[in-house]
């Protein structure tokens, strides 16, 4: 006894006190709880336990709230005595265990029931039923061999019936100290790791708790030894090892050491109290609780087997691509076909629209028939009688690939070609590529990340060199090309022609020429952007103003430290010659310090009365000793900083101004490659060749030294910054200009006369605004040899009556088709002879907008008078995007009026794609994207590795891929051409800028598969070999047809009209609307009884009536009622089929200018008469002559009808009414 006391005590819970241990230890008398069965004395030597629910307590924190073993005098369940030497059940209680509702003071608990023992009354679970909340009942439970041997015994032999099913349930939250679990509840109280026997407690009472999530947690469908809430081999009940294991030391898992006194901790199983006694026959299970567990065994499988497939199906999506690639992919054309060939088109339709099928093949076949080109069914020598429309592409750099931006461009622009040669005018549209600054960044990163080389460490020749091989490989792979192909540009490829093909570079050379001997070309010192990376000025659009509110630090390249911006440094300028009495000092304010070494003078309003004193005055600078004078200009604001400014002609274009006016110098003091230069007097200490924002503090600690610095204040301002090299650009340096006043006087004009129109006319005033306001036009850049270099001449005279000349005097320099001729022009003007003439021509090259700028009219061959520039100059129409109207569209019509006549005559500017944030479209976004990845899809990783063959930064690199990861989770799923370029054409209503949604190009892409679905429909119902009636006149139209008809000419009527006025949403919505929600969803529903009441019966596309029909006519002829019938039949059957083919026809007409794909693989399908044109491309487009068939009357009718079938829709979805026959009811 004292060693099972002690085992009690040694294995007790860890939160059971020790108290409650020795308690448990002490030996007591034992007590049976009913009379026993034959079976059980053995099983009764080891002591029950008895739970009890929790009593009443009064203090939350007590010494009730803590497990405490009982041990009562008297078993509440026995009926006769036992001996008192027997080991006494143990009894635990837990207080409070959390969400009791005992807790509560103000909460009384029911009266626990007692039982009558010996040794007086214990409290023990009554029968008394107390409702209290699921999880805070007050339950109990007996635990140990007793309560097996009470669970075991039969019915007859129990006794006094126990309280209901209360020894089957217990709380996890209790622990017992009993060392034999052999219940289902104490299993929580062990953990996993123990190793027990858990017979079955067959089904719950009415008052057990047994099925509670907790204890069900651990509970196992059939007795098991084991591990908790684990199969296993199956103990003898009273004690023995599983069959499968040997027994070792005490009957314990050879795997496992038994531990003192078979505690918990060991994994002896539970042992009767005789050794080797009788074996009790395990309990019989119920058929429901074998039905029970065969059902929890099937589900457990069922469930498994889940898991397994789920572990595969996630095993094979690591190993295939994203669902964006896969989704939707259908069929693919793989009948061989050569390149230029017309692909087969005799096989059946796909069940299923698939891009990849419908737009393979064709575009080879149409570009090697020559359906885009002007000449191609004509003559150009014989004048069009319906005119001629000619549009030339707007070159996109060589530099990459096409995005979005171009897509859209190209949609609408080939949309409008379509159009009009189906109305047949002669169609132009010249494909072209460009060369720009952008090439000689792309290069020279290439470069420094390939070799390690700069430009300059290169050499210049090498450099070129270099940038050619580069290009030539860009353009044999076609990337821009290949683009344009996929997008389906009917381009005339043959007059396809590149800025720098020698006959480009001509026409550029000539308009230099005329320009420079017409005084509208000059060399001067202006400011202008200027790039201190790339050591070129830019232009106007490849600078972003970055506006800041106030101290800012930015990270300019070549900087390891962020640069300080949006302050107001405040320093003193010493008063010459101040007398007594007056400030001895003028404190000006600048945001950039660093040039103050070139400042000329200082300025101050002639109406401040603080510096009134100051007329006449001068300054002395405070680093440079220079004396500046005090300059009174109207120009400067009062209120900004101190009220006086400085004057840096060379860094500043208000400056520049203000000294152009005063007769100031201009004097930089920043070089071409972000450096302070030498100049006299030269630079005080190391600030010569410093870095300028090191200089800047060099400065600043300089002035702080002589004590003139006066202070720092917070300042708003905008700063420039270079968009290619994001450096912040400085200004002023000898340059070419156009001078612009006249040029852009001829441009407004032509505007307001109403000669050259702008779509929409509220670009108008954004033109009139440009040409009022412009300024010279800088068109030199210092790139080394990439583009056009200038054709000017700095002229040296071998005569010493001849005085050098400086590089910005105008007068020595000359421009010229060739040397000689430059040559021939200076010995005329210096009035020497050629042979004392040496030239030296600019290394810089001229700007590409104004390569770009001669475009109209330089395709066609000028300045010679080729036929081409005869027939095709000047254009029809110009279309782009408004953000470069004033970039591109305004010099070209002002070098068109100076140099030949006005380019075009229309003008649309499109709105600007945004991704679907409402962001520009940027590489360090990762929101640029191909459109080829939108035709054929793509997948995440496909998008990432695009990001890393590019040349971005790492930290712009890792933002662009968090950018695609939250744009695009799984990729690009496959839309197709036709679908992209419809919704870029529908896009445009949204305004000035288009925030593109991807996916919304995917909903197209269905509308294309509804116009395949009603396309195979209309050709099953026309039958092999249809022919076309040779009149329909003939033809009874019911109302169907009389309204479809009408329809189709109101589409015809508003998507033509639509076109020519530059509404591509109305366009879109004309034609979507006529084949989802009129052909598809309306007609093709009426007509299907029609078509069901006839089948075809051979290929001449006769129809008999069905063979039920045939079988219930009897005789040798029908009765006049039957023939009339068949006839009134057949008559409506031939009218459907006119009107199917009628709309089919039309409608994929209207659909070719902006899905050529599609219709051009339904059209070839359709039964035509000879002669046919080849191609839907030059079929005649739908006009509203020929669609003339509007009826009002069957429109109202019809629309009667459609108002009353919405109205029943209406009504039964408000009622919940499905389409499933409801069920008869007897």
């Amino acid at each position: 006894m004292a060693a099972r006391g002690a085992a009690h005590a040694q294995h007790t819970p860890p939160h059971v006190s020790a108290r409650a241990a020795a308690a448990a230890a002490m030996p007591c008398p034992r007590v049976l709880l009913h009379p026993p069965p034959p079976l059980t004395p053995p099983l009764m030597s080891m002591p029950p336990v008895l739970l009890l629910p929790p009593p009443r307590c009064r203090r939350r924190r007590c010494c009730c709230c803590r497990p405490r073993p009982v041990t009562p005098p008297r078993c509440a369940f026995s009926s006769p005595p036992v001996s008192v030497g027997d080991p006494p059940p143990v009894l635990l209680q837990r207080v409070t265990p959390p969400g009791n509702p005992y807790r509560h003071r103000n909460r009384k608990p029911p009266p626990a029931p007692e039982a009558e023992t010996p040794w007086g009354p214990v409290p023990v679970p009554g029968p008394r039923r107390t409702r209290y909340r699921r999880s805070a009942r007050p339950r109990g439970a007996l635990l140990g061999p007793g309560a097996a041997a009470l669970l075991l015994s039969p019915p007859e032999l129990r006794g006094p019936r126990p309280p209901r099913g209360r020894a089957a349930a217990a709380p996890s939250w209790w622990a017992t100290a009993s060392p034999w679990p052999t219940s289902p509840c104490c299993a929580p109280c062990w953990g996993p790791s123990r190793r027990c026997w858990t017979p079955d407690p067959g089904p719950p009472s009415r008052g057990s708790r047994a099925g509670s999530s907790r204890a069900a947690a651990c509970r196992s469908s059939a007795p098991s030894w084991g591990t908790c809430g684990s199969g296993g081999a199956r103990p003898p009940p009273w004690g023995g090892p599983p069959p499968s294991e040997t027994p070792a030391v005490g009957g314990t898992p050879p795997s496992e050491t038994p531990a003192v006194g078979g505690t918990p901790g060991s994994a002896e199983p539970p042992r009767g109290g005789v050794p080797g006694g009788p074996e009790p026959p395990a309990p019989a299970k119920s058929a429901a609780q074998l039905k029970k567990e065969a059902k929890k065994r099937e589900k457990m499988e069922k469930f498994q087997q889940k898991q397994e497939k789920n572990r595969q199906l996630q095993a094979q999506a690591k190993a295939k691509p994203g669902r964006a690639r896969r989704e939707l992919q259908g069929l693919r054309y793989e009948t061989p076909t050569a390149p230029g060939c017309k692909k087969d088109v005799g096989g059946p339709l796909p069940e299923s629209y698939s891009p990849g099928y419908v737009e393979a093949a064709w575009y080879g076949w149409w570009e090697r028939e020559g359906f885009f080109r002007p000449e191609y069914g004509s003559s150009l020598e014989t004048p069009n009688p319906r005119g001629v429309f000619v549009m030339c592409l707007p070159p996109p750099n060589v530099t990459g690939t096409l995005h979005l931006g171009h897509a859209l461009t190209v949609a609408i622009q080939d949309t409008l070609t379509r159009w009009h040669r189906m109305r047949g005018l002669t169609a132009l549209c010249p494909g072209c590529d460009h060369a720009g600054i952008a090439t000689q960044v792309v290069v020279e990163r290439r470069l420094q990340r390939s070799r390690g080389l700069s430009r300059h460490q290169l050499g210049r020749e090498a450099f070129l060199r270099e940038v050619w091989r580069w290009k030539g490989r860009v353009r044999r792979a076609t990337r821009i090309y290949q683009q344009l192909r996929r997008l389906g540009a009917s381009m005339d490829w043959g007059r396809a022609c590149f800025t720098m093909d020698p006959k480009m570079s001509r026409a550029v050379t000539e308009a230099f020429v005329r320009l420079h001997e017409q005084g509208l070309i000059y060399r001067s010192r202006r400011i202008v952007h200027w790039s201190c990376a790339l050591r070129s000025a830019i232009s106007d659009i490849e600078v972003e103003k970055k506006e800041l509110g106030g101290r800012t630090l930015l990270r300019v390249p070549g900087y390891e430290e962020p640069v300080e911006f949006g302050v107001l440094v405040a320093f003193a300028y010493p008063l010459e010659g101040a007398g007594e009495g007056e400030p001895p000092e003028v404190v000006v304010a600048t945001t950039r310090l660093e040039t103050m070494l070139g400042d000329e003078a200082v300025a101050v309003h002639p109406e401040d009365p603080r510096y009134q004193h100051l007329r006449g005055r001068s300054v002395r600078h405070p680093i440079t000793g220079r004396l500046l004078p005090v300059l009174h200009d109207a120009f400067v604001d009062p209120q900004f900083g101190t009220g006086a400014v400085k004057i840096t002609p060379a860094h500043d274009a208000v400056d520049f101004e203000v000294g152009q006016r005063h007769g100031l110098g201009v004097a930089a003091v920043i070089g071409r490659g972000r450096r302070h230069g030498q100049r006299p007097p030269p630079l005080p200490g190391e600030i010569g060749g410093m870095p300028r924002f090191q200089a800047r503090r060099a400065l600043l600690e300089t002035l702080k030294e002589r004590g003139l610095f006066r202070g720092i204040t917070e300042n708003p301002m905008v700063v420039p910054i270079c968009s290619r090299s994001k450096d912040v650009l400085e200004r002023a340096v000898p340059q070419w200009f156009v001078r612009c006043q006249g040029l852009a006087g001829a441009a407004a004009a032509a505007v307001r006369r109403g000669d050259l129109r702008l779509h929409p006319p509220s670009h108008a005033r954004t033109w009139f605004t440009w040409m009022d306001n412009i300024r010279d036009w800088c068109i030199s850049r210092q790139l080394w040899g990439w583009g056009h270099r200038i054709p000017a001449y700095f002229v040296t005279i071998d005569d010493p009556q001849v005085p050098p000349g400086q590089d910005e005097d105008e007068r020595f320099w000359v421009s010229g088709r060739s040397p000689d001729e430059a040559r021939a022009k200076a010995a005329a003007a210096f009035g020497v002879s050629p042979e004392l003439v040496r030239l030296r021509q600019d290394e810089d090259v001229l700007d590409t907008w104004f390569s770009s700028g001669l475009f109209p009219f330089s395709i066609f061959g000028w300045p010679e008078q080729t036929p081409d520039l005869e027939r095709f100059y000047p254009g029809s129409l110009l279309e782009t995007g408004h953000d470069i109207l004033f970039f591109w569209v305004a010099r070209m019509v002002m070098l068109g009026l100076a140099l030949t006549e006005l380019p075009f005559r229309e003008v649309y500017l499109h709105a600007i794609v945004r991704d679907a944030h409402g962001r520009k479209m940027s590489k360090s976004l990762g929101n640029v994207i191909d459109p080829l990845d939108v035709i054929t899809g793509v997948t995440l990783q496909e998008l990432h590795q695009q990001l890393e063959s590019s040349n971005l930064d790492p930290a712009e690199l890792e933002r662009a891929r968090e950018g695609q990861k939250r744009d695009f989770p799984e990729g690009i799923p496959e839309c197709g051409t036709d679908a992209l370029r419809f919704a870029l054409c529908a896009y445009t209503a949204q305004g000035r800028d288009i925030n593109l949604d991807v996916l919304r190009v995917l909903g197209y892409r269905h509308f294309c598969n509804k116009v395949w679905n009603g396309a195979r429909f209309v050709l099953r119902a026309l039958g092999e070999g249809y022919r076309p009636p040779p009149g329909t006149q003939a033809l009874r139209w019911s109302l169907p047809e009389r309204w479809i008809r009408s329809r189709l000419s109101r589409a015809v009527r508003g998507c033509g009209a639509a076109l020519g006025s530059f509404d591509f949403p109305g366009a879109t919505t004309a034609v979507h609307g006529f084949w989802v929600y009129e052909l598809c969803d309306v007609y093709l529903e009426c007509v299907k009884p029609v078509l069901a009441r006839a089948t075809p019966a051979q290929p001449g596309g006769e129809c008999v009536k069905p063979v039920l029909a045939r079988a219930s006519q009897e005789g040798e002829g029908h009765d006049r009622d039957d023939q009339e019938e068949e006839e009134e039949e057949q008559g409506d059957l031939e009218a459907v089929r006119a009107t199917l083919l009628t709309c089919l026809d039309g409608g994929l007409r209207l659909l070719a200018p902006f899905m050529p794909f599609l219709a051009e693989e339904l059209w070839q399908r359709l039964p035509r008469d000879p002669p046919a044109p080849p191609s839907v491309s030059l079929a005649p487009y739908p006009e509203p002559e020929e669609f003339c068939w509007q009826d009002e009357e069957a429109e109202a009718a019809m629309e009667f009808v459609l108002s009353i079938a919405r109205a029943l829709r209406s009504l039964r979805a408000a009622h919940g009414l499905t389409r499933q026959r409801p069920q008869s009811h007897p």
